[in-house]
Protein backbone atom coordinates (compact mmCIF):
# COMPACT_ATOMS: atom_id res chain seq x y z
CA UNK A 1 0.00 0.00 0.00
CA UNK A 2 1.30 3.57 -0.90
CA UNK A 3 -0.22 6.83 0.14
CA UNK A 4 -1.08 9.71 -2.57
CA UNK A 5 -1.94 13.16 -1.60
CA UNK A 6 -4.97 14.36 -3.16
CA UNK A 7 -6.04 17.40 -1.99
CA UNK A 8 -5.57 19.63 1.40
CA UNK A 9 -7.98 22.09 2.73
CA UNK A 10 -6.27 25.22 4.66
CA UNK A 11 -8.10 26.96 7.31
CA UNK A 12 -10.55 23.81 6.99
CA UNK A 13 -12.36 25.24 10.31
CA UNK A 14 -11.44 28.21 12.40
CA UNK A 15 -9.28 26.81 15.01
CA UNK A 16 -7.80 23.41 15.54
CA UNK A 17 -9.26 20.29 14.04
CA UNK A 18 -9.17 17.47 16.39
CA UNK A 19 -11.72 15.11 15.14
CA UNK A 20 -12.67 13.05 11.63
CA UNK A 21 -14.43 10.29 10.94
CA UNK A 22 -16.24 9.09 7.75
CA UNK A 23 -20.43 8.95 7.33
CA UNK A 24 -20.74 5.73 5.40
CA UNK A 25 -22.41 6.00 1.95
CA UNK A 26 -26.51 6.02 1.65
CA UNK A 27 -28.02 4.75 -0.98
CA UNK A 28 -29.11 8.43 -1.74
CA UNK A 29 -25.69 9.88 -1.54
CA UNK A 30 -21.63 9.02 -1.26
CA UNK A 31 -19.93 8.97 1.95
CA UNK A 32 -18.83 12.58 3.41
CA UNK A 33 -15.96 13.32 5.69
CA UNK A 34 -17.45 14.75 9.26
CA UNK A 35 -14.86 16.84 10.89
CA UNK A 36 -14.85 18.32 14.41
CA UNK A 37 -12.90 21.59 15.57
CA UNK A 38 -12.14 24.01 18.87
CA UNK A 39 -14.09 26.19 16.69
CA UNK A 40 -17.08 24.82 18.21
CA UNK A 41 -18.33 24.00 14.45
CA UNK A 42 -18.98 20.54 13.06
CA UNK A 43 -18.38 20.35 9.23
CA UNK A 44 -19.30 17.93 6.41
CA UNK A 45 -17.16 17.89 3.56
CA UNK A 46 -17.70 16.06 -0.19
CA UNK A 47 -15.55 13.07 -0.04
CA UNK A 48 -13.52 12.94 -3.06
CA UNK A 49 -12.96 17.08 -3.98
CA UNK A 50 -13.40 17.73 -0.38
CA UNK A 51 -15.70 20.61 -1.00
CA UNK A 52 -17.32 22.03 2.38
CA UNK A 53 -21.18 20.51 2.56
CA UNK A 54 -22.64 22.29 5.30
CA UNK A 55 -21.59 23.93 8.57
CA UNK A 56 -23.21 22.69 12.12
CA UNK A 57 -23.31 24.41 15.46
CA UNK A 58 -25.07 23.93 18.53
CA UNK A 59 -21.90 23.10 20.63
CA UNK A 60 -20.76 25.99 23.03
CA UNK A 61 -16.99 24.79 23.33
CA UNK A 62 -14.56 23.06 21.19
CA UNK A 63 -15.45 19.48 19.29
CA UNK A 64 -13.91 16.47 21.24
CA UNK A 65 -14.87 13.64 19.06
CA UNK A 66 -17.17 12.99 16.27
CA UNK A 67 -19.16 9.68 15.33
CA UNK A 68 -21.25 7.87 12.56
CA UNK A 69 -23.91 5.58 12.63
CA UNK A 70 -22.55 2.28 10.11
CA UNK A 71 -25.87 3.05 8.15
CA UNK A 72 -24.86 6.56 7.31
CA UNK A 73 -28.17 8.31 8.75
CA UNK A 74 -26.78 9.38 11.98
CA UNK A 75 -23.82 11.14 13.35
CA UNK A 76 -22.44 12.25 16.97
CA UNK A 77 -20.53 15.14 17.99
CA UNK A 78 -18.96 15.53 21.53
CA UNK A 79 -17.71 18.94 23.31
CA UNK A 80 -15.91 20.30 25.81
CA UNK A 81 -18.98 21.66 27.11
CA UNK A 82 -20.72 18.05 28.22
CA UNK A 83 -22.74 17.73 25.69
CA UNK A 84 -23.00 14.91 23.11
CA UNK A 85 -25.52 15.72 20.09
CA UNK A 86 -27.01 13.50 18.32
CA UNK A 87 -28.34 14.71 14.53
CA UNK A 88 -29.41 13.71 11.18
CA UNK A 89 -26.78 13.79 8.46
CA UNK A 90 -28.58 15.03 5.43
CA UNK A 91 -30.93 17.32 7.36
CA UNK A 92 -28.78 18.18 11.04
CA UNK A 93 -32.01 17.58 12.53
CA UNK A 94 -31.18 17.06 16.52
CA UNK A 95 -32.38 13.75 17.36
CA UNK A 96 -31.19 13.63 20.96
CA UNK A 97 -28.36 15.61 23.10
CA UNK A 98 -26.81 13.27 25.87
CA UNK A 99 -25.21 15.88 28.69
CA UNK A 100 -22.94 14.42 31.13
CA UNK A 101 -21.35 16.02 34.10
CA UNK A 102 -17.74 18.43 33.46
CA UNK A 103 -15.00 16.22 31.64
CA UNK A 104 -17.05 13.10 31.34
CA UNK A 105 -17.63 13.17 27.42
CA UNK A 106 -14.78 12.44 25.42
CA UNK A 107 -14.05 9.61 22.34
CA UNK A 108 -17.33 8.26 20.92
CA UNK A 109 -17.89 5.28 18.57
CA UNK A 110 -21.03 3.52 17.51
CA UNK A 111 -20.83 -0.63 17.85
CA UNK A 112 -20.90 -2.62 14.35
CA UNK A 113 -24.67 -2.49 13.93
CA UNK A 114 -25.43 0.90 15.74
CA UNK A 115 -27.40 -0.10 18.23
CA UNK A 116 -24.94 0.90 21.31
CA UNK A 117 -23.33 4.45 21.42
CA UNK A 118 -20.08 4.35 23.55
CA UNK A 119 -19.25 7.16 25.06
CA UNK A 120 -15.63 7.37 26.82
CA UNK A 121 -16.20 8.90 30.60
CA UNK A 122 -13.13 10.71 31.13
CA UNK A 123 -12.69 11.74 34.78
CA UNK A 124 -15.75 8.83 35.79
CA UNK A 125 -13.22 5.85 35.01
CA UNK A 126 -16.25 4.40 32.90
CA UNK A 127 -17.51 4.16 29.34
CA UNK A 128 -21.52 5.18 29.06
CA UNK A 129 -23.53 3.27 26.64
CA UNK A 130 -26.20 4.63 24.66
CA UNK A 131 -29.34 2.78 23.48
CA UNK A 132 -29.60 4.30 19.52
CA UNK A 133 -33.17 3.85 19.32
CA UNK A 134 -34.29 5.06 22.60
CA UNK A 135 -31.12 7.41 23.68
CA UNK A 136 -31.30 6.23 27.23
CA UNK A 137 -28.23 5.01 29.16
CA UNK A 138 -28.35 1.53 28.91
CA UNK A 139 -25.58 0.58 30.63
CA UNK A 140 -22.11 2.13 32.71
CA UNK A 141 -18.69 -0.01 32.05
CA UNK A 142 -16.87 0.94 35.22
CA UNK A 143 -13.01 0.09 35.63
CA UNK A 144 -12.34 -1.28 38.95
CA UNK A 145 -10.10 0.71 41.33
CA UNK A 146 -6.82 -0.89 41.15
CA UNK A 147 -6.18 -2.87 44.62
CA UNK A 148 -3.38 -0.58 46.53
CA UNK A 149 -2.20 -0.10 49.59
CA UNK A 150 -3.13 3.76 49.57
CA UNK A 151 -6.73 3.85 48.59
CA UNK A 152 -7.54 6.91 49.67
CA UNK A 153 -4.92 8.15 47.04
CA UNK A 154 -6.79 9.78 44.68
CA UNK A 155 -4.11 10.46 41.85
CA UNK A 156 -3.68 6.85 41.15
CA UNK A 157 -7.09 5.20 42.47
CA UNK A 158 -9.25 6.48 39.35
CA UNK A 159 -8.54 5.48 35.52
CA UNK A 160 -9.50 8.94 33.40
CA UNK A 161 -10.80 7.04 29.85
CA UNK A 162 -10.05 8.72 26.93
CA UNK A 163 -10.67 6.40 23.96
CA UNK A 164 -12.81 3.60 23.26
CA UNK A 165 -13.03 1.29 20.08
CA UNK A 166 -15.58 -2.11 19.60
CA UNK A 167 -14.21 -5.60 18.19
CA UNK A 168 -15.95 -6.46 14.76
CA UNK A 169 -18.33 -8.40 16.37
CA UNK A 170 -19.50 -5.99 19.00
CA UNK A 171 -19.07 -8.24 21.71
CA UNK A 172 -15.72 -6.36 22.91
CA UNK A 173 -15.10 -3.10 23.95
CA UNK A 174 -11.83 -1.34 24.71
CA UNK A 175 -11.23 1.94 26.44
CA UNK A 176 -7.83 3.94 26.91
CA UNK A 177 -7.31 5.24 29.92
CA UNK A 178 -4.81 8.62 30.92
CA UNK A 179 -2.11 6.47 32.35
CA UNK A 180 -1.54 4.02 29.84
CA UNK A 181 -3.75 1.41 30.94
CA UNK A 182 -6.68 -0.32 28.42
CA UNK A 183 -9.22 -2.34 29.65
CA UNK A 184 -11.30 -4.65 28.11
CA UNK A 185 -14.92 -5.09 29.04
CA UNK A 186 -17.77 -7.74 27.74
CA UNK A 187 -20.35 -5.82 26.79
CA UNK A 188 -23.19 -8.39 26.61
CA UNK A 189 -22.51 -9.10 29.89
CA UNK A 190 -21.70 -5.65 30.74
CA UNK A 191 -18.96 -7.26 32.62
CA UNK A 192 -14.77 -5.93 32.99
CA UNK A 193 -12.31 -8.86 32.07
CA UNK A 194 -8.89 -7.17 31.77
CA UNK A 195 -6.67 -4.91 32.05
CA UNK A 196 -3.88 -4.86 28.76
CA UNK A 197 -0.57 -3.31 30.19
CA UNK A 198 2.63 -1.95 27.84
CA UNK A 199 1.80 1.70 27.92
CA UNK A 200 3.13 4.15 30.30
CA UNK A 201 1.35 7.38 28.49
CA UNK A 202 -2.04 8.36 28.16
CA UNK A 203 -3.59 6.10 25.32
CA UNK A 204 -6.00 8.83 23.31
CA UNK A 205 -6.82 6.39 20.03
CA UNK A 206 -7.18 2.68 19.60
CA UNK A 207 -9.08 0.62 17.30
CA UNK A 208 -9.79 -3.55 16.13
CA UNK A 209 -9.03 -5.34 13.70
CA UNK A 210 -11.78 -5.04 11.08
CA UNK A 211 -11.54 -8.71 10.73
CA UNK A 212 -9.85 -10.28 13.96
CA UNK A 213 -12.01 -9.49 16.88
CA UNK A 214 -9.14 -10.25 19.32
CA UNK A 215 -6.63 -8.27 17.05
CA UNK A 216 -6.55 -4.38 18.50
CA UNK A 217 -4.24 -2.02 17.65
CA UNK A 218 -3.48 1.28 20.24
CA UNK A 219 -1.12 4.66 20.05
CA UNK A 220 0.62 6.75 22.95
CA UNK A 221 1.85 9.34 24.16
CA UNK A 222 5.11 7.29 24.81
CA UNK A 223 5.27 7.49 21.05
CA UNK A 224 4.49 3.94 20.30
CA UNK A 225 1.75 2.17 18.56
CA UNK A 226 1.03 -1.54 20.50
CA UNK A 227 -1.24 -4.69 18.73
CA UNK A 228 -2.00 -6.74 21.03
CA UNK A 229 -3.99 -10.32 21.42
CA UNK A 230 -6.66 -8.47 23.34
CA UNK A 231 -8.81 -12.03 24.57
CA UNK A 232 -5.23 -13.22 25.91
CA UNK A 233 -3.82 -10.23 27.33
CA UNK A 234 -0.74 -10.33 25.07
CA UNK A 235 1.32 -7.52 23.72
CA UNK A 236 2.02 -8.72 20.20
CA UNK A 237 3.81 -6.13 18.72
CA UNK A 238 5.45 -2.73 19.35
CA UNK A 239 6.23 -0.24 16.29
CA UNK A 240 7.90 2.88 16.74
CA UNK A 241 9.09 5.74 14.49
CA UNK A 242 7.17 8.46 15.60
CA UNK A 243 9.67 11.27 16.96
CA UNK A 244 7.07 12.69 19.69
CA UNK A 245 2.84 11.19 21.03
CA UNK A 246 1.07 9.41 18.93
CA UNK A 247 -2.32 11.13 18.76
CA UNK A 248 -4.39 8.56 16.92
CA UNK A 249 -4.58 5.46 14.79
CA UNK A 250 -6.75 3.58 12.00
CA UNK A 251 -6.84 0.72 10.44
CA UNK A 252 -7.33 -0.07 6.78
CA UNK A 253 -10.34 -1.85 5.24
CA UNK A 254 -8.32 -4.66 4.58
CA UNK A 255 -6.82 -4.73 7.75
CA UNK A 256 -3.46 -5.19 6.20
CA UNK A 257 -2.41 -1.57 7.19
CA UNK A 258 -2.28 1.35 10.17
CA UNK A 259 -2.00 4.64 9.80
CA UNK A 260 -1.09 7.01 12.78
CA UNK A 261 -0.76 10.66 13.22
CA UNK A 262 1.67 12.73 15.69
CA UNK A 263 2.23 15.58 17.31
CA UNK A 264 5.03 15.23 15.50
CA UNK A 265 3.53 16.42 12.63
CA UNK A 266 3.69 13.55 10.55
CA UNK A 267 1.07 10.93 9.18
CA UNK A 268 2.48 7.27 9.34
CA UNK A 269 1.33 4.50 7.18
CA UNK A 270 2.50 0.46 8.88
CA UNK A 271 2.31 -2.49 7.28
CA UNK A 272 1.58 -4.98 9.25
CA UNK A 273 2.90 -7.96 7.55
CA UNK A 274 6.41 -5.71 8.12
CA UNK A 275 5.28 -4.25 11.27
CA UNK A 276 7.43 -1.38 10.14
CA UNK A 277 6.48 2.02 9.03
CA UNK A 278 6.48 2.34 5.03
CA UNK A 279 5.82 6.12 4.60
CA UNK A 280 5.64 9.26 6.29
CA UNK A 281 3.43 12.32 4.88
CA UNK A 282 4.30 15.66 5.99
CA UNK A 283 1.34 17.79 4.64
CA UNK A 284 0.91 19.17 8.23
CA UNK A 285 2.43 21.75 9.94
CA UNK A 286 1.31 21.45 13.60
CA UNK A 287 -0.01 18.10 15.77
CA UNK A 288 -1.73 15.65 13.86
CA UNK A 289 -5.31 14.49 15.93
CA UNK A 290 -7.20 12.72 13.81
CA UNK A 291 -6.35 9.40 10.89
CA UNK A 292 -9.17 7.97 9.31
CA UNK A 293 -9.67 5.35 6.39
CA UNK A 294 -12.93 5.57 4.27
CA UNK A 295 -15.15 2.53 4.95
CA UNK A 296 -15.93 0.52 1.79
CA UNK A 297 -19.31 0.71 0.14
CA UNK A 298 -21.71 2.99 -1.94
CA UNK A 299 -21.12 3.81 -5.35
CA UNK A 300 -18.09 6.30 -4.88
CA UNK A 301 -15.30 3.49 -6.31
CA UNK A 302 -12.58 5.78 -7.09
CA UNK A 303 -10.38 3.68 -4.81
CA UNK A 304 -9.02 4.03 -1.06
CA UNK A 305 -8.75 7.17 0.75
CA UNK A 306 -7.24 8.31 3.84
CA UNK A 307 -8.05 11.76 5.70
CA UNK A 308 -5.84 13.31 8.43
CA UNK A 309 -6.63 16.53 10.62
CA UNK A 310 -4.60 18.78 12.22
CA UNK A 311 -3.94 21.81 14.92
CA UNK A 312 -3.22 23.95 12.13
CA UNK A 313 -6.85 24.06 11.43
CA UNK A 314 -6.38 21.66 8.20
CA UNK A 315 -7.75 18.43 6.46
CA UNK A 316 -5.85 16.33 4.14
CA UNK A 317 -6.49 13.51 1.65
CA UNK A 318 -4.89 10.83 0.66
CA UNK A 319 -5.41 7.91 -1.67
CA UNK A 320 -3.56 4.66 -1.48
CA UNK A 321 -3.84 1.82 -3.70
Amino acid sequence: MKLGGIKSVENAHDDSVWAVTWVPATANRPPLLLTGSLDETVRLWRSDDLLLDRTNTGHCLGVASVAAHPLGSLAASSSLDSFVRVFDVDSNATVATLEAPPSEVWQMRFDPKGAILAVAGGGSASVKLWDTSTWELVATLSIPRPEGPKPTDKSGSKKFVLSVAWSPDGKRLACGSMDGTISVFDVPRAKFLHHLEGHFMAVRSLVYSPYDPRVLFTASDDGNIHMYDAEGKALVGTMSGHSSWVLCVDVSPDGAAIATGSSDRSVRLWDLSMRASVQTMSNHTDQVWGVAFRPPGGSDARGGRLASVSDDKSISLYDYS
